[in-house]
């Protein structure tokens, strides 16, 4: 028999559709059931390429390896200062160093000691029901009947701001949920003046 299913309808501040946002389900604070197990996934990578990160948000679920490879020809050198994961790569090409694991619930923000413009997120879960809102803001997500938490997170909050959350109940047959996010301005899309191989001129 099929779970019951919920339709998330995300948009931003502007009533306009929303993608990118990651929508996510959780057991209830002092529930006894809760999402399928979080398994953690196999191969994991956030590319440097042309002086990004690619792509610039990574879900996981904890547990999970992520490796790094540099295919620039020139060197970053990557770190995160937040909560849920704090390391450091230093100055590197191709993939001198093992994968990082996430092993805590959080996002993760990256950045590049050497290229400041360079941003990336590592939105680390610890729940196997998520997915990302598509070009139309729409996110389907199926989970076993009851009462869930629901969580939706997107690179353009304010930085600093927690996800939205919000209970839902899911019944037998679709569920309809739509929510707002008020986001900041939007993520810069790379230094003016970067080369193809990552390189400033």
């Amino acid at each position: 028999m099929a779970q019951p299913r919920l339709d998330v309808q995300v948009l931003d501040g502007a009533g306009l559709p929303l993608a990118g946002a990651v929508v996510s389900l959780h057991g209830r604070e002092g529930g006894a059931d809760g999402p399928p197990a979080a398994v953690p996934i196999v191969d994991a990578v956030i590319e440097q390429v042309r002086g990004e990160f690619n792509p610039q948000v990574l879900v996981v679920t904890t547990g999970t390896p992520v490796r790094f490879p540099n295919l620039d020809r020139i060197r970053h050198h990557v770190y995160s200062f937040s909560p849920a994961k704090v390391f450091e790569l230093p100055l590197y090409s191709g993939e001198a160093h093992e994968p990082v694991v996430f092993d805590v619930p959080g996002v993760v923000t990256l950045g590049c000691n050497i290229h400041d413009w360079m941003l990336g997120h590592v939105v680390v879960l610890d729940t196997a029901v998520h997915s990302i809102s598509d070009g139309s803001g729409a996110v389907s997500l199926e989970a076993p009947r009851g009462t869930w938490r629901l969580r939706v997170w997107h690179a353009r909050l304010p930085a600093g701001e927690p996800p939205l959350e919000r209970e839902v109940t899911l019944e037998d047959g679709p569920t309809h949920v739509e929510v707002a996010l008020e986001l900041s301005r939007p993520l810069p899309r790379g230094r003016p003046g970067a080369t193809a191989d990552g390189a400033r001129p």
